[in-house]
């Protein structure tokens, strides 16, 4: 899709020629510097009582009289900020859908800032997304393939700027949805791996896959107790992206790439466990940033760890009780292998000391108690670095992709004492999201590390049953910033 930015300010909107112009108007009033014919309409409409200039209200007008667009839509914004004009953008192209609109031109009544710009490409990017990897069915790509954004001079170096970042985020959330979607025997380990050579063919980039063998001789205990359950041979997956020196410590993705959840011995309900093929989202999300920071070549050194494996039951499956050793030489008494993520994220940290990073952050889709804790709208992040914290935070901001910080108390890491091992896998169900991040953090003393769970973002359940691409935004952010550049 073409995204782009043309000089033109609210008095000038009637001679914007274009297949739907999309107006926000801001809940205190139109604007009145807005184009007397576009304003006429609006002000008949708000007469007749078709429109309301109040909070989620819209207004759809085809071919209206004395304007060049052939379908004008008029949406509300609750006020100025992005995430306001996000929603007022949603809703308008939820106006437009299966309709004939392929060229739209999107105009507010308020100075627009980079971030609005990535907001557009965002809202267009997610209401225009069709899964169709296993659905042939699917429908037509949507009519929509050219959206401007309407600026004033001032306006479009910033305008500029968050179309680009917008267009490599969207990108990567488009991959990050792709792969989650699909089912377990269409994104195994193996598939997964190959999602990654393609990606560095793409853009250049150092690929490395260790088999198991490999896996063996460095001594991952942990990730091959999960993945010697499944007849899918394990992947650990590792990507370069080089845009600074060679010497320059890297930013270390590690994300949780379990291409299918049974629960293993342990295992899950029926109900919903279709749903599990996206327990490698935080893998999926991993690769999506790394596609986007990829095509954006900010000037630092990332480095993207993938551990993927299934985690099934069967005769030769790790059992309740089973005490392995970690690649750190740590020994873990696995007390239910439903909590397998940790197992091969503890590796995989461990691996990343290897890089000497500046920082790690690991991703995983790895607790139903976050989603108990924070619901569907914040990821969770764990971090005992307040610096990392506050730049996660502005990435948050910046990105509309919510986190939220969570304890890491000393307290909370008695509940992982073993009798038989030197920790549990588990504790007990109360802060179950945070003896997890602390067992994580086990393996992290040699560099700075941030935990984002995002169970609760990386998926919904319901009639829109799908991966979000979360927390891709969040993310490429967060490792622009290492660079100078979020």
């Amino acid at each position: 899709m073409d995204f782009r930015h043309q000089i033109s300010g609210p008095e000038a909107l009637a001679a914007v020629a274009c297949d739907a112009l999309v107006l926000v108007v801001h809940i205190d009033g139109l604007d009145t510097r807005l184009d007397p014919a576009v304003a006429s309409l609006v002000s008949e409409a708000v007469k007749a009582g078709d429109f309301k200039v109040k909070t989620d209200r819209t207004l759809y007008l085809h071919r209206p009289v004395g304007v060049k667009a052939t379908r004008l839509v008029v949406t509300t914004a609750a006020d100025a900020t992005p995430k306001a004009f996000k929603k007022a953008i949603a809703t308008a192209l939820g106006q437009l859908k299966g309709l004939g609109a392929r060229r739209v031109a999107a105009s507010a009544p308020f100075a627009l800032t980079a971030e609005h710009a990535e907001a557009l490409v965002a809202a267009t990017a997610d209401a225009t997304y069709v899964y169709r990897h296993t659905k042939p069915s699917a429908p037509a790509d949507a009519a929509i393939a050219k959206v401007t954004l309407l600026c004033t001079q001032q306006d479009a170096p910033a305008v500029q700027q968050g179309l680009a970042l917008g267009r490599a985020v969207a990108a990567g959330v488009k991959l990050a949805r792709d792969l989650a979607n699909r089912p377990g025997n269409h994104c195994t380990p193996t598939v997964l791996a190959e999602q990654a050579r393609k990606l560095g063919r793409h853009h250049g980039l150092k690929v490395e896959v260790l088999d198991r063998k490999a896996l063996e001789k460095l001594g991952m205990g942990a990730f091959l107790a999960v993945a010697q359950g499944s007849h899918e041979p394990p992947r650990f997956i590792v990507v370069h992206y080089r845009g600074a020196p060679k010497g320059e410590p890297p930013v270390v993705l590690v994300g949780k790439g379990i291409t299918f959840d049974s629960g293993g011995i342990s295992i899950k309900p029926a109900a919903e466990m279709d749903e599990m093929k996206f327990d490698m989202g935080g893998a999926a999300s991993v690769l999506g940033t790394l596609h986007a920071v990829a095509e954006l070549e900010p000037k630092l050194n990332l480095v993207c760890i993938v551990p993927a494996c299934e985690n099934m039951p069967g005769g030769s499956a790790v059992k309740p009780g089973d005490v392995v050793t970690s690649l750190s030489g740590q020994t873990i008494e696995i007390l239910n292998t439903d909590a397998e993520g940790r197992l091969v994220l503890c590796d995989a940290l461990t691996y990343a000391e290897r890089f000497k990073p500046a920082l790690v952050v690991d991703v995983a889709t790895l607790t139903g108690a976050c989603m108990i804790a924070l619901g569907h709208h914040h990821s969770g992040l764990f971090t005992a670095d307040d610096a990392m914290a506050t730049q996660f935070q502005a990435a948050a901001k910046s990105s509309l992709d919510p986190c939220w910080r969570m304890p890491l108390d000393e307290e909370y890491d008695e509940a992982l004492k073993s009798n038989f091992a030197d920790m549990g896998n588990v504790g007990p169900r109360a802060g179950g999201a945070i003896t997890a991040a602390m067992f994580l953090r086990r393996y992290t003393g040699k560099y700075r590390w941030a935990h984002l769970d995002i169970a609760g973002t990386a998926w919904k359940s319901g009639p829109s049953k799908g991966a979000t691409g979360r927390p891709v935004g969040l993310l490429t952010h967060f490792v622009l910033a290492q660079a100078g550049r979020g």
